[in-house]
């Protein structure tokens, strides 16, 4: 373990000043409160082509990017952007671990909003209440994501709140993700049709099979790394370097250093990584787990003034598979005498002396409804309504889903369709219980939240199982995987009323119905716990003529 890192005072607030001057230059925003600020922006959706794995392809571009811009912001910023749809298809972006505070309104996901029509827009409104870290966005809708649409979502700490570690000398982002040559709209046919997704053509970094990024001998760089893909796990690994693990989602964990990472799907991490080898050009590896094919992109670490290429055998990935993967999984721990967002140190919240109001198991299956395959959470494969449950449950229309749809525990019973939809209450503390009964590793995300990963463990789980809960110092965050015939457990504190999506990371199951509806709810409508509905909001279904 290692948790020392070289402090520059001068040249920490150089970079800080750097980045704020270039964020508001290349960016073009505008800033009109001193407190919280407001940026302004505006992001053109098309189809663009390009030549990703040597063949030329539909894509989705953001203001003609791919990946999409990268969206740069400080604690409590205010974000207003105005996305115009310019596909053929209804659209949406979701902010990936973005938990917009008493704000499920804009979210992005079809049970909170209408997508956004062809040739139209809609304006985002929210603000990056109390969080730090490393996220991303991307589209919620259809199989659009495997066409790009994505893009880096960071925000940096303010001013007067301390970071457990020294100012960076750069800051790189890596989007990392399987990549099809198939288009999405094949794709999507093929999972109408009742087929699997297929394996991937290949891996992408940055959308692109080649980068290179620079820096100096002795000096130490961040590296933000999340996997965007569809489906798979990578692992991540520089020649010769060893990774300091300091940020996970929005926590900030124990520092210790790591030759190789498994990052799961929609899973972010950041690390810092010090040039201390010989100048020289070193790989950086990103490779696919638990496939039988092995996927790999490459990279370049490149030393400042270095004329030698990179030589020798890509950096070898871990030969063990998922009792490997588990044991890393649990050396990841919550620093607990760091601040994160906010200047309380995060061990001041003391999540394992709170008694839970609730235990939820959760057991994701692939079965067979009318001859086709489906994914479904106990027993329950979510079909999405024409009217989203957030807008039908703001509007008390009947019909689109009911609050029984779906049980706390596995039924057992035949698998069924439905809008799915589970009710808590808020302020509850919930235990909730993944377990896989299959044999492939899966991936939760719960969007509004993010939650303390308190246990991982082989087989089924029961009521015995909690002995081994880390009670003391897990880290919180909001997206988790699942290891094939195992279970973990994950404690929640429901303080964020609305309608909050509980889905699969893996795109393809959560199409075919791997997801459902939390309803964090209070009886007393206050705004005092959510915001109210926006006034741009877009209607369709059932709620087309109703008014805000």
């Amino acid at each position: 373990m290692d948790s020392e890192i070289r402090v520059n005072k001068d040249m920490g607030k150089a970079v800080m000043l750097q980045w704020v001057i270039g964020v508001l230059a290349l960016l073009g925003v505008s800033q009109v409160d001193a407190e919280d600020p407001y940026f302004y922006y505006t992001w053109a959706v098309t189809y663009g082509t390009r030549s990703i794995l040597g063949v030329p392809q539909q894509v989705i571009l953001i203001n003609d990017q791919f990946p999409g811009p990268k969206l740069e912001v400080v604690t409590n910023n205010n974000i207003v952007l105005n996305l115009i749809n310019k596909l053929d298809q209804p659209f949406l972006l979701t902010w990936n671990g973005i938990k917009q505070r008493k704000n499920s309104w804009q979210d992005g996901v079809l049970g909170t909003n209408c997508p956004i029509p062809p040739n139209s827009n809609y304006t985002y409104k929210f603000q990056a209440k109390d969080q730090i870290g490393s996220y991303t966005y991307f589209p919620s809708t259809l199989l659009h994501k495997a066409a790009g649409g994505f893009g880096a979502l960071n925000i940096y700490h303010r001013s007067v709140i301390p970071i457990p570690y020294g100012y960076p000398d750069g800051d790189f982002t890596l989007l990392i993700g399987d990549w099809y040559k198939t288009s999405h709209k094949t794709l999507q046919q093929s999972l109408d049709s009742g087929k699997p997704l297929p394996f991937p053509d290949g891996v992408l970094i940055n959308g692109q099979t080649q980068s290179t990024f620079s820096g100096e001998q002795g000096k130490t760089y961040m590296f933000r790394i999340s996997n965007v893909g569809l489906s798979t796990s990578f692992n991540f690994r520089i020649q010769g370097h060893t990774m300091k693990l300091v940020e996970v989602e929005g926590s900030h964990v124990v520092q210790n250093l790591y030759d190789s990472l498994d990052v799961h799907v929609g899973q972010s991490l950041a690390v810092l990584v010090t040039l201390n080898q010989p100048p020289k050009d070193y790989y950086i590896a990103a490779s696919t787990r638990f496939s039988r094919t092995v996927l790999t992109a490459t990279a370049m670490l490149h030393y400042a003034n270095s004329q030698t290429p990179v030589s020798g055998p890509l950096p070898a990935a871990p030969a063990f598979q998922f009792h490997w993967s588990m044991q890393q999984a649990r050396t990841y721990r919550w620093n607990l005498t760091s601040n994160a967002a906010r200047p309380n140190p995060q061990g001041s919240f003391h999540y394992g002396k709170i008694t839970t109001t609730k235990t939820i198991v959760l057991a994701n299956s692939a079965s067979f409804i009318n001859g086709k395959l489906r994914y479904t959470v106990n027993g329950v494969s979510y079909v999405n309504s024409d009217t989203p449950p957030k807008l039908a449950d703001y509007f008390n229309i009947p019909g689109v889903f009911t609050m029984d749809s779906i049980q706390g525990l596995p039924s057992g019973g035949a698998a069924t369709v439905a809008t799915s939809v589970m009710p808590a209450s808020l302020h509850d503390f919930l235990e909730v219980v993944f377990q896989d009964n299959e044999n492939t590793l899966q991936s939760w995300h719960l969007d509004g939240y993010d939650f303390w990963v308190v246990g991982f463990g082989s087989g089924r789980w029961n009521p015995h199982k909690r002995k081994t809960y880390n009670l003391v110092d897990a880290l919180t965050r909001h997206t988790t995987q699942v290891y094939p015939n195992s279970w973990t457990a994950v404690l929640i504190s429901m303080d964020n009323q609305g309608m909050w999506n509980l889905r699969s990371a893996a795109w393809g199951r959560q199409y075919l119905g791997q997801q459902f509806y939390l309803r964090v709810f209070d009886p007393v409508r206050s705004l005092t716990n959510e915001y109210g509905i926006p006034s741009n909001v877009l209607l369709c279904g059932k709620a087309v003529g109703f008014h805000p």
